[in-house]
């Protein structure tokens, strides 16, 4: 099993818009970072999490036409604005998209991207959505999910697991439940949200990313979600052993 993180960046990406690259050096190519996103793969499985504005280009890169399912972790723009780009995955597969997402996840999706999950005007739904259980098996990956606070809503923690092997994603979190470090305990990797070093209302800081890594004892931590105030390469040498920046394209196998 594998995750390839697809986007590693915040919902402004980097650099932002008017060349703004913040503390980030432009040099570092790792620096530049879309919208996050990840693909994760076992034995010919292959499941999206989420669909951000990014999408099309995020795939492109990855070299990849299908996949089993996409796991949508909340609504957030940042998190499935690209969700039209599904239209081509449905193209390529001849058969709708399976997607899954929490209760209100889904609820708000199929409101505002009503076309997309039950077709209009002769073309068809590219999408057939269905809500994200507790715990479901994609091909040969086993997925567990549990709800994180998120400021006012939730967002989908989500564990894979597979042949011994274990990942843990968890994005888009503002505080950490007992069902938060339960589902990701002593996972292989876990990629976590690190927004930036000064706190945030609605995710976590640098620290508190350590932290959360440290107490679930995970094997690796690498940190996702990052904006234009975390160089890379700053990051890099200041970090614990164990804990590391991720970057788009980076590829991880426990």
């Amino acid at each position: 099993m594998k995750i390839r993180i697809l986007g590693s960046g915040t919902s402004s990406g980097v650099p932002r818009i008017g060349n703004d690259w913040g503390a980030c050096d432009p040099a570092e190519p790792r620096n530049r970072r879309t919208r996050v996103s990840a693909l994760v793969e076992h034995a010919g499985s292959r499941i999206l999490i989420d669909t951000g504005p990014d999408m099309r280009e995020q795939l492109l890169a990855a070299n990849v036409a299908t996949v089993d399912a996409v796991l949508w972790t909340h609504d957030h723009a940042d998190h499935c604005h690209g969700i039209d780009d599904l239209r081509q995955l449905f193209h390529n597969a001849r058969a709708p998209v399976a997607g899954y997402a929490r209760a209100a996840t889904l609820a708000s999706l199929t409101s505002r991207f009503d076309y997309v999950f039950a077709g209009r005007a002769g073309y068809r739904a590219t999408v057939a959505g269905a809500l994200l259980p507790d715990e479901l098996t994609i091909g040969s990956i086993t997925v567990r999910c549990t709800d994180q606070p998120h400021g006012s809503i939730e967002s989908a923690g989500l564990r894979f697991d597979s042949d011994r092997a274990s990942i843990g994603y968890a994005t888009d979190f503002s505080n950490v439940t007992p069902e938060m470090l339960e589902l990701y305990r002593d996972v292989d990797i876990l990629v976590v949200d690190a927004l930036r070093v000064a706190p945030h209302p609605t995710h976590p800081s640098l620290d508190q990313a350590i932290k959360f890594a440290r107490n679930c004892r995970a094997g690796r931590t690498v940190l996702i979600h990052m904006d234009h105030s975390m160089d890379y390469a700053t990051l890099r040498d200041s970090l614990p052993d164990g804990v590391e920046p991720g970057y788009d394209g980076m590829e991880l196998v426990p």
